[in-house]
């Protein structure tokens, strides 16, 4: 599946594009062929479509058409951002479809049926065009939203125990938060179940794009993720052989745009500081196999977590010393 490319601290990462980008690429093609086919043979054309019967469309005219249905075709091919190129189709597809319909009164047997089954054939592309254009700009608007986070920790422990550890997905709730579960599917793909805002929770199957023995895991969400998100881990071994260097870096659209990301670091749920977060609950699992807790452990860095904070201390229960 072809990605979107975000740029980030450690690199570039693909967010998967759904259809907003496959299906203009798709429609501009089909542009292509019938803009050739209209500009090399019109009268051909005319007659597959019921147009050369009586007072027959003009050559010219189904030239015209061909020249217009190419128009939008590099933009729908080759820009970043096809959704003006798309909603350019939708605009030649209701003057397509006012030809025919006035084409449509003129016509009689054979030509009558071959016009409106034409007629019917320009609808279904117009629905499609303009589905095309409003998914194009919804993923557009995606990427403008796009939330971009890293961190980095060094953890006691060789690259290749730490690699292990976070290639089996299932291990990412024992020390992150949000994350509920994680279930392999097998073939590079999960399913993953987190926590969002407020409580809600939020589920997408996601595939493994790149898997460096040792040295580098990267996914992200299958198509059609409620919030499309890719992620990479980088795993280097530390200076002066002191463990492991392990790097992480995030990027997702969270539905809401920055009224969303607001709410979010409201409630500490920021993601530059998850992701801080769960790494020392991450150093703490792969060095003593359980996340190290006290009566003061940082709840967040929101104000309601850091009001109920008390002085760091052993639980109670626990010797001190």
């Amino acid at each position: 599946m072809r990605g979107v490319p975000l740029d980030t601290p450690g690199g570039t990462l693909d967010m998967p594009d759904g259809d907003g980008q496959l299906l203009p690429r798709a429609l501009g093609l089909l542009g292509l062929g019938l803009g050739v086919a209209a500009l090399a043979a019109p009268h051909q054309v005319g007659r597959l479509v019921g147009l050369d019967g009586p007072a027959p469309a003009p050559s010219v005219v189904l030239r015209a058409i061909g020249a217009r249905e190419l128009v939008p075709v590099p933009g729908l091919l080759f820009a970043g951002r096809p959704a003006g190129w798309a909603w350019v189709r939708v605009a030649g597809d209701l003057l397509d479809l006012l030809l025919l319909a006035r084409a449509l009164p003129h016509r009689r047997g054979e030509h009558l049926q071959r016009v409106a089954a034409t007629l019917g054939a320009v609808a279904g592309i117009t629905a499609v065009d303009v589905l095309a254009a409003l998914r194009s700009g919804r993923s557009a608007g995606a990427r403008r939203r796009t939330l971009r986070a890293s961190a980095t920790v060094t953890v006691n422990r060789p690259a290749d125990e730490v690699y292990r550890f976070w290639r089996d997905f299932e291990n990412l709730p024992r020390f992150m938060y949000h994350v509920e579960s994680v279930r392999s599917d097998g073939d590079g793909r999960s399913h993953w179940t987190v926590r969002g805002p407020g409580g809600r929770r939020i589920e997408w199957d996601a595939e493994l794009v790149e898997d460096n023995l040792s040295e580098m895991i990267t996914w992200r969400s299958a198509r059609g993720a409620r919030v499309p998100n890719a992620g990479r881990v980088r795993f280097a071994r530390a200076a002066g052989g002191r463990g492991t260097e392990v790097r992480v870096d995030l990027a997702y659209a969270p539905p809401g745009g920055a009224v969303g990301r607001a709410v979010a670091a409201l409630f500490g749920e920021e993601p530059g500081q998850q992701i801080r977060d769960d790494l020392r609950r991450f150093k703490q699992v792969i060095e003593t196999g359980e996340v190290v807790r006290s009566d003061g452990s940082p709840a967040g860095l929101a104000t309601p977590q850091q009001v109920l904070q008390k002085p760091a201390r052993p639980r109670a229960g626990r010797a001190s010393g």
